[in-house]
């Protein structure tokens, strides 16, 4: 059987597993020496050189997940993130990055590239024609993200990346929000896709790593380049990442309804003047994001109704948590102003379109009458505290 005709449970419970020889066990064995034999070997293995056993199987994992040739994993997201564009640009050339991106994204570029003399530019907004304009004679790369974070804006990633292959581009995305289970970007022409492990892969709020999947090709570049650097995961967490991501196909699908009943039910709450969800058909890229994801995600944003405060909201919650990560089975809730996208300015945040009242909510798998009842009591308390 392969892989392209295996659902999306059977590729995260049975690929890229490693073979127990010894005791036959159904779990993947952890190797944990940093020490190999370099004599009569068919590979010499380091883990900085992303080829240990398990760093090996849990590739072979995320690439069948994103149908790519092959796979690496980072340290972290960042870690992921930051080879990836370096592997591709050079002193001199240029990228185009869309407006609504990570925050720790937006500071490496802003803070670093500079210093590497790349040069940039951010679209203005995030449809196709934003990046066709802000291309130049030395551009390289064109980086997207879809779902963004934290406003769950849609790309049409197949026209950008249309737009990339006439002019002999390489397109990056960062699918961490969507995760493999909603989208997969590989399909739809981009080159490189990114993940933050941190988050959906991992999915317990108990590991830092990242992914990178692609074509062989470009898998070997960006080894060269990451094994330079350094970011490479240690094989503990790789063998709970491993663990991690048998269970993502049924987390995620899990999410994806528990964050549409909610979103509806925020949408329509007198309290609340804003939500932000693709799944929504309110919000104006519902379209697109039905033709080009397979689920609508777990992650939604809204905004309170003017005069609530949205600190006070969030003291109120009990089964939600305010947290500053996301994509774990719990639900958590979060300012981006005050977190993931702290290190920009208020005049960068307002150009994203980021007022200092959103709120980041990520859905877990709770009861959704439990969410739902936990919000609506917030949601009461914070409105009694105006009237006082």
């Amino acid at each position: 059987m392969s892989d392209k005709s295996m659902g999306i449970n059977t590729l995260c419970t049975h690929e890229g597993e490693v073979s127990d020889t010894v005791h036959q066990g159904v779990v993947s064995p952890l190797y944990m020496s940093t020490a190999y034999a370099f004599e009569d070997v068919d590979i010499k293995r380091y883990p900085r050189y992303f080829n240990t056993p398990n760093q090996l199987a849990l590739a072979k994992k995320i690439a069948a997940l994103e149908q790519a040739e092959a796979a690496l994993v980072f340290g972290s997201g960042m870690a992921a993130i930051s080879t990836a564009l370096l592997t591709f640009l050079k002193k001199g050339d240029h990228v185009v990055l869309q407006q609504t991106l990570y925050g720790g994204t937006f500071n490496l570029i802003v803070e670093e590239f500079e210093n590497f003399g790349i040069e940039y530019s951010f679209t203005k907004g995030w449809k196709s024609a934003d990046f066709e304009e802000c291309i130049r004679d030395n551009t390289k790369v064109i980086y997207l993200e879809t779902p963004s974070n934290p406003l769950l804006t849609i790309t049409d990633i197949e026209a950008v990346s249309n737009i990339a292959a006439k002019r002999g581009l390489v397109t990056l995305i960062d699918n961490t929000f969507a995760s493999p289970v909603n989208q997969n970007p590989l399909n739809l022409g981009v080159d490189v896709v990114i993940h933050s492990a941190t988050k959906y892969l991992g999915g317990h709020s108990d590991i830092l790593a990242g992914a990178v999947a692609s074509s062989q090709e470009h898998i070997d570049r960006i080894r060269k380049l990451g094994m330079n650097l350094g970011g490479t995961l240690s094989d503990y967490t790789v063998w709970l990442l491993e663990r991690s991501i048998k269970t993502l196909g049924i987390r995620v699908k899990a999410q994806n309804r528990n964050a549409r009943k909610l979103a509806r039910f925020l949408e329509k709450h007198p309290d609340v003047s804003r939500v932000y969800y693709p799944g929504l058909k309110s919000h104006p890229d519902y379209e697109l994001a039905k033709r080009q994801m397979k689920g609508f995600g777990g992650m939604l944003s809204f905004e309170l109704r003017e005069g609530l405060d949205a600190s006070a909201f969030m003291k109120e919650l009990r089964l939600v948590k305010p947290a500053m990560s996301l994509a774990g089975v719990e639900s958590t809730i979060t300012s981006p102003t005050l977190t993931s996208h702290a290190l920009l300015s208020a005049e960068e945040r307002k150009a994203q379109g980021i007022a200092d009242g959103l709120l980041r909510f990520s859905v877990g798998i709770e009861d959704k009458n439990d969410l739902i009842a936990d919000l609506e009591n917030a949601l009461e308390k914070t409105a009694a505290l105006k009237l006082k």
